[in-house]
């Protein structure tokens, strides 16, 4: 399904649902990130998806990197929660989200790296390679905090 973001847009629709969504924050031991390369919009983004019923957050955020990576994760802290009423998602069936994130840390703990349907790509990028690279804003300001570490998880 076709996706539009619109951040701090003044033409961006009214927003008409809200879905709990997570995303994961994963370094390796080079304290490299791991990305995906969307195949919806041509982005590169911390793998994550919406939570299903009858699974809690830390499920979702395991099923959501292993079908978007190949890997295993373990999630091991909280970066933040992102609800940025600015930040709206338009699909073409209608919908249009106001988005609602939560973003985990967590570490990997087996599996290959491989692509599927949703991330034409998967890799680990360093900290200085990640201004060249096509982010969303908020995809940025989860990385940024992630690699902060703050002791406070970010509320916004």
């Amino acid at each position: 399904m076709a996706r539009r973001d619109h951040y701090y847009d003044p033409a961006a629709p009214q927003a008409n649902s809200i879905v709990v969504a997570v995303t994961v924050f994963a370094q390796d031991d080079e304290e490299r990130v791991l990305l995906i390369h969307r195949t919806d919009n041509s982005l590169w983004s911390l793998p994550g998806g919406v939570q299903e019923i009858g699974e809690d957050i830390s499920g979702t955020a395991v099923r959501e990197t292993r079908e978007e990576t190949g890997l295993e994760v373990e999630v091991t802290g909280l970066v933040g929660i992102y609800s940025n009423p600015n930040h709206v998602v338009a699909y073409d069936d209608g919908e249009v989200r106001q988005q609602f994130a939560i973003c985990l840390r967590a570490r990997v703990i087996g599996g290959e790296p491989a692509g599927s349907s949703e991330s034409a790509e998967v890799r680990w990028f360093r900290r200085e390679e990640l201004d060249s690279l096509p982010l969303h804003p908020s995809t940025r300001l989860r990385i940024y905090h992630g690699y902060d570490r703050d002791a406070n998880p970010y509320l916004g």
